[in-house]
């Protein structure tokens, strides 16, 4: 999609559309906050829709109060793909990592509609096969230099 949709808009020379790494997905959903959810440790159906809302459906997108940053349903609704490979986080304090180069599943962050309470925090990550088709799984265009 992503691909598809850079050649297909005027963008700058060097630019493409792209899916977030798993470390842009995260930045971009804490807003530079450090509790569990952009808003607080707590949850509840106002906040965000999650298998505690009883809606048993996704809603549409800006349904919730975006981020301190603009950013819109990050925790539940669906869960959102991210560039990279799912495997286990290197020790130690890594600035920006960017995963293992290949494996047979990708990284989905942010929970879904049909997620229990604490799949919603920031730094749940869920693997999934990138061939799978599910109603729960979205995705969220970033914008990058392709240099």
């Amino acid at each position: 999609f992503c691909k598809a949709l850079t050649q297909r808009e005027l963008v700058p020379p060097g630019w493409e559309f792209t899916l977030p790494t798993e470390a842009q997905w995260e930045y971009a959903c804490r807003a530079g906050t450090t509790t569990k959810h952009f808003w607080g440790n707590d949850i509840n159906p106002k906040l965000a829709n999650y298998k505690g809302s009883g809606l048993k459906k996704t809603r549409a997108v800006g349904s919730y109060r975006p981020n301190a940053w603009g950013f819109f349903d990050m925790h539940g609704n669906v869960r959102e793909w991210t560039a990279n490979w799912y495997g286990s986080y290197p020790s130690g304090i890594v600035n920006d990592p960017v995963g293992p180069a290949s494996g047979s599943s990708r990284v989905t962050r942010g929970g879904s509609w049909g997620s229990v309470q604490t799949d919603l925090r920031y730094a749940k990550r869920f693997p999934y096969t990138p061939s799978g088709r599910n109603y729960i799984i979205g995705f969220r265009v970033g914008f990058q230099s392709s240099k």
